[in-house]
C-alpha cells in the first residue's frame, strides 16, 4: 500500500505515520528524514537541500521531488510506504503522480484552535531534544524524564508562530484534499480523539476488520 497522511500542525500526523509503518511493515518516509540522510551521505541533492535549510529557506520543489523519487525506488519500498510531509502542495502532488500512484490518502481533521492549544503546550528538552506534547506529564514539572534536562518552549510552538504555519498549511497544503478527493482515495479522520482510536480507524480503511490485529 502506498499511503499519504495529510494534516495540519498538531494533528498527530507524524505519530500516525510511524504507527502505520510499524504495524504494516512498510517504510515511513518523511521529508525531514530524507533531507538528513541525503545530507549525511553528502550526495549532490543532499548538499543542495542542506544549503537551503541552513539559510532557513524551504527546499525547492524540484530538489524535494528528486529526493523522494530516489527514496521510493529503493528496495524496502517495494511493498509500499507511508509518506509524511510530501507532497506539501499541488505542484509536488502532480510531480508525485509521475513517480508513483497512491492507494490511500488519510486526512487528519483538526480545528485551528485545537492545533494552537496542543502545540502551545508542547515543550522540548534542551539537552536530549525529547518533546513532550499536550498536557505536559513529566514526573517533575519542567524537567525531562529521560535526561533531567530543562524543558523550554520553542519559538515555533508559540501561538503567533503556529498561526503563521497554519496559514501556510491552509494556502499550500489543504488544496491537496480536494485534489485527491477527485481520485477517490481520500478518507477523512477525526484527529480530536486518542492516538489508538485514530490508528484503529486508519487500519479499518486499510484492511478488513476481521483480519485486523489487536492494537
Amino acid at each position: 500500500m502506498r499511503i499519504l497522511l495529510i494534516g495540519r500542525q498538531g494533528s498527530g500526523k507524524g505519530t500516525q505515520a510511524k504507527l502505520v509503518a510499524e504495524r504494516h511493515k512498510i517504510p515511513n518516509i518523511s521529508t525531514g528524514d530524507i533531507f538528513r540522510d541525503a545530507s549525511a551521505l553528502r550526495t549532490d541533492l543532499g548538499m543542495k537541500a542542506e544549503a537551503y535549510m541552513k539559510k532557513g529557506h524551504l527546499v525547492p520543489d524540484e530538489i524535494v521531488t528528486s529526493l523522494v523519487k530516489e527514496r521510493v525506488r529503493q528496495k524496502d519500498c517495494r511493498d509500499g510506504f507511508v509518506l509524511d510531509g510530501f507532497p506539501r502542495n499541488i505542484s509536488q502532488a502532480k510531480a508525485l503522480d509521475k513517480i508513483t500512484n497512491l492507494d490511500k490518502v488519510f486526512v487528519l481533521k483538526l480545528s485551528d484552535d485545537l492545533a494552537i492549544k496542543r502545540l502551545s503546550q508542547r515543550r522540548q528538552c534542551k539537552k536530549c531534544k525529547s518533546v513532550y506534547g499536550g498536557i505536559i506529564a513529566t514526573r517533575k514539572k519542567g524537567i525531562c524524564d529521560k535526561c533531567h534536562g530543562k524543558l523550554y518552549q520553542r519559538e515555533d510552538d508559540k501561538p503567533a508562530a503556529i498561526r503563521k504555519r497554519l496559514s501556510i498549511y491552509h494556502k499550500e497544503t489543504e488544496p491537496l484534499v480536494d485534489y485527491y478527493k477527485k481520485k477517490g482515495i481520500v478518507h477523512l479522520i477525526n484527529a480530536n480523539q486518542p492516538v489508538e482510536k485514530i490508528a484503529a480507524e486508519i487500519s479499518r480503511h486499510l484492511y478488513h476488520e476481521a483480519d485486523m490485529l489487536e492494537l
